[in-house]
C-alpha cells in the first residue's frame, strides 16, 4: 500500500524519483497519506523507483476499476453516458532523423565496446568513430542542399557499418568467456541488443538515403532507446512519436477507461471494442455515447444500436443523419456539448499529469505511467465530488 500510494503522488504533483523522496521525508503530510512513520525516515530514489516498477499495467487496471466501483456506490459515476476520444502520448526520445539514429548507434555501441575493453579486459580490436560521426551528423544538419548532405551520409553509413562489424566481432569474444559475472553477461546482452537494432537503422537509412525508397512505418525503428515507439500521424498535418491512446470519460468527468494501442489503427476500428470494455466494467452497455468525428461510419452506428444504445453522437455526421444517430435533434446537439468535455479531461491529463511525454523507459513502463496517471486524475476527481457534497 505504501508503494501505491507513492506512486499516486508522484503522479499527482509529476514529481521525479529524487523529488518524490525527498518530499516524502520532507513533508509531514505526505508521510502520513503513504503510512509511513514519524520516526522513519522515508525511502530512498532506488528503493521507490524498483518498487513503483513492480507494479505491472494489469495491476493498475484492476486499481481503476475497482475506483470506478466505488464511485458506482457512492453514486458519483454511475456510468450510463460516456464520451470517447483518442490521443496520443509521446515517448521520451528526440526526432528520429536518420543522422541522428545512426549517430546513437555508433555512440552506443562504442561506449560498451570501450567499457568491455578498458573494465573487464575483453580483448576487441576496434577503432572509436564517436567523434567522426558527431562531425558528420553536424555537416548533415547544416548541408543547405542534397548534393552536400548525399556524401555525408554515406560516410556516416559507412561508420556505421564499421561499428556494427565490431559489436559483431565483439560478441563472439565474450562467447569465448562462457563466464556465469552478472556483469560481463549484462554488457554482451546490451552489445546484441543494440548490435541489431543498429543494423535495422542502418538498412532504413540506406534505403531511404542511398536508394530512395519510402520505407514502411511498420519496418521502421523510431529509437534504439525506445524501440516500442510508434509514429502517429494526426489528420495529415501532425507527426508524433509514442502511442495512441483512447480514452472513455463519463458524466462525471472521470475516465472510465484507458486503452493504449500498438500501431496506429483507425478510430472507426476502435469503436466495438471501446463500448464491449464498457459492457465488461458496469455490465452493460451506455444509455448514451458520444463520440469523435473521427469514429463516424453507418458500420459502427449499427453496432452501437445492435448493443441497445439508444443515443449515439458523432461529432461530425459523415453522410448520418441526426434522426438516425439519437432519438431527436435536441438530443443530439446535448450529446455533441457533452463530447466536447472530454477534450477539456484530456488537455487536464497532459498539462496536470504528464500525459504530454512519457519519461519511463520500457513500452511496459509505458503503459503503467499512462494509466497511473488515469488512475490519479481519478482519485482527485472523487475526491473534489466528496467535498463537494459534504
Amino acid at each position: 500500500e505504501q508503494v501505491l500510494r507513492a506512486a499516486v503522488v508522484m503522479q499527482l504533483f509529476s514529481f521525479t524519483y529524487v523529488d518524490l523522496a525527498f518530499h516524502i521525508s520532507d513533508s509531514r503530510a505526505l508521510r502520513r497519506f503513504c503510512r509511513i512513520g514519524i520516526a522513519d525516515k522515508g525511502f530512498k530514489k532506488s528503493a521507490l523507483n524498483d518498487n513503483i516498477k513492480k507494479i505491472s499495467p494489469q495491476t493498475w487496471e484492476h486499481i481503476s476499476r475497482d475506483l470506478l466501483a466505488y464511485a458506482k456506490d457512492e453514486k458519483i459515476e454511475k456510468g450510463r453516458k460516456a464520451r470517447i476520444d483518442c490521443t496520443v502520448v509521446e515517448s521520451n526520445i528526440h526526432k528520429p532523423f536518420d543522422s541522428m539514429q545512426l549517430f546513437d548507434s555508433v555512440r552506443v555501441i562504442s561506449r560498451l565496446l570501450t567499457q568491455a575493453r578498458d573494465e573487464l579486459g575483453i580483448k576487441i580490436v576496434f577503432t572509436d568513430h564517436r567523434r567522426r560521426a558527431k562531425r558528420r551528423i553536424v555537416g548533415i544538419q547544416y548541408a543547405k542542399v542534397e548534393t552536400q548532405r548525399l556524401p555525408l551520409y554515406k560516410d556516416l553509413l559507412k561508420v556505421t557499418r564499421k561499428t556494427i562489424g565490431y559489436a559483431i566481432e565483439a560478441e563472439k569474444a565474450f562467447a569465448r568467456h562462457c563466464s556465469a559475472d552478472p556483469l560481463l553477461l549484462g554488457l554482451f546482452s546490451a552489445i546484441k541488443h543494440y548490435g541489431d537494432l543498429a543494423r535495422q537503422v542502418y538498412d532504413q537509412a540506406y534505403r531511404r538515403v542511398v536508394q530512395g525508397e519510402s520505407v514502411p512505418a511498420d519496418q521502421k525503428v523510431f529509437s534504439i532507446f525506445e524501440e516500442h515507439t510508434d509514429i502517429i500521424i494526426k489528420d495529415r498535418r501532425e507527426n508524433h512519436y509514442g502511442h495512441k491512446i483512447c480514452l472513455t470519460g463519463g458524466a462525471s468527468n472521470l475516465i472510465l477507461d484507458c486503452v493504449i494501442l500498438e500501431g496506429n489503427p483507425a478510430d472507426t476500428e476502435l469503436v466495438e471494442t471501446m463500448l464491449d470494455r464498457q459492457e465488461q466494467i458496469y455490465g452493460r452497455y451506455p444509455l448514451k455515447v458520444a463520440l469523435d468525428g473521427g469514429f463516424a461510419s453507418k458500420d459502427n452506428l449499427a453496432k452501437a444500436k445492435g448493443r441497445k444504445i439508444k443515443d449515439v453522437c458523432f461529432s461530425k455526421k459523415r453522410g448520418l443523419k441526426e434522426a438516425d444517430m439519437c432519438r431527436s435533434d435536441y438530443v443530439y446537439k446535448k450529446l455533441r456539448q457533452f463530447r466536447a468535455g472530454i477534450e477539456s479531461g484530456i488537455s487536464w491529463l497532459k498539462r496536470s499529469f504528464g500525459l504530454t511525454r512519457c519519461t519511463w523507459k520500457g513500452f511496459r513502463s509505458f503503459k503503467c505511467y499512462v494509466l497511473s496517471s488515469v488512475v490519479a486524475a481519478n482519485l482527485l476527481t472523487m475526491a473534489r465530488k466528496k467535498l463537494a457534497a459534504t
